[in-house]
C-alpha cells in the first residue's frame, strides 16, 4: 500500500477539487460511487437515527443519510476540508431539512467525539486518503454505539491476479497526478474491524474491473 499525503497536502487538493469533485470521482468510478454511497446508507441507516458521515466531503452519502433518518433523526457531517463541507451545506439546504445536520473540520484518525456516541457511522471513498486507515476505520468503530452500524465504502484491490498488476501500474500513474488521484489508493481496513469485535452484516466488490471498491457494513455488538 503506497504511504499516505500529509495532512495539509489533502486539504489544498481537496480545496481545487471541491467544485468539481463530484463530476471527477463519478466519471473516473464510472458512477459506480453513487451505487456504494446508495449501498451503505440503504444497509445501515434507519429512520430516527444518529449519524455521523465520517469523511464528508460534498456530502453526497451524508444527504441520503439525513432524508432516510428523516425528521427524528439527525446527521453530523465531518471532513478535513473546509471547502468540501461548503458545497455539502449547499446540498443540504437545498433538502429543506437543515436544522437536523451540522458541520465539523477535523482528522478522521483523531475524532472529536465520546466514545458510543452514534447510531450509524458512515465512510465512503474517505478511508482512502488516510495516513493510517486502519486507526480511521477503529474510530469510527469507536464512537459507533453497541448494537450501532459502521457502514465503509473505500478502493481496494481487484480480486484477480492479473487485473491487480494492471491495477497497480494505473495508480502509480494517477499517484503522480495529484489532482487526479486525489491522495486515493487502495486500502485494507476490514481485518481491522473484525479483530475489533465487529459483526459483519454485508461485504461486496463493486466498481469497474480496474478500480473496485469494497463495501462493508460492520454491526458494533451490544453489551
Amino acid at each position: 500500500m503506497r504511504e499516505g499525503l500529509a495532512n495539509e497536502t489533502l486539504k489544498r487538493i481537496y480545496a481545487s477539487v471541491a467544485g468539481h469533485y463530484d463530476f471527477q470521482h463519478g466519471l473516473i468510478t464510472a458512477k459506480s460511487d453513487q451505487r456504494g454511497r446508495k449501498m451503505v446508507v440503504d444497509l445501515a441507516v434507519k429512520p430516527g437515527d444518529r449519524v455521523l458521515d465520517c469523511g464528508a466531503g460534498t456530502g453526497s452519502t451524508g444527504v441520503m443519510a439525513l432524508r432516510k433518518a428523516g425528521r427524528d433523526g439527525h446527521v453530523t457531517f465531518f471532513d478535513l476540508s473546509e471547502q468540501m463541507l461548503a458545497v455539502a451545506r449547499e446540498k443540504v439546504a437545498r433538502t429543506g431539512i437543515q436544522g437536523n445536520a451540522d458541520f465539523q473540520t477535523g482528522d478522521m484518525t483523531k475524532l472529536p467525539f465520546d466514545d458510543n456516541s452514534f447510531d450509524v457511522v458512515l465512510s465512503t471513498y474517505s478511508m482512502c486518503p488516510l495516513y493510517d486507515p486502519a486507526k480511521g476505520a477503529l474510530e469510527l468503530y469507536r464512537v459507533a454505539k453497541p448494537g450501532g452500524r459502521v457502514g465503509i465504502a473505500h478502493s481496494t484491490d481487484p480480486e484477480n491476479p492479473l487485473l491487480k498488476v494492471l491495477a497497480d501500474g494505473v495508480e502509480s500513474v494517477a499517484w503522480r497526478l495529484q489532482w487526479l488521484s486525489m491522495g486515493c489508493r487502495s486500502v485494507e481496513v476490514f481485518p481491522a474491524l473484525v479483530n475489533a469485535g465487529g459483526k459483519v452484516l454485508f461485504k461486496k466488490h463493486i466498481g469497474v474491473p480496474l478500480w473496485p471498491f469494497l463495501v462493508l457494513v460492520i454491526e458494533k455488538p451490544g453489551p
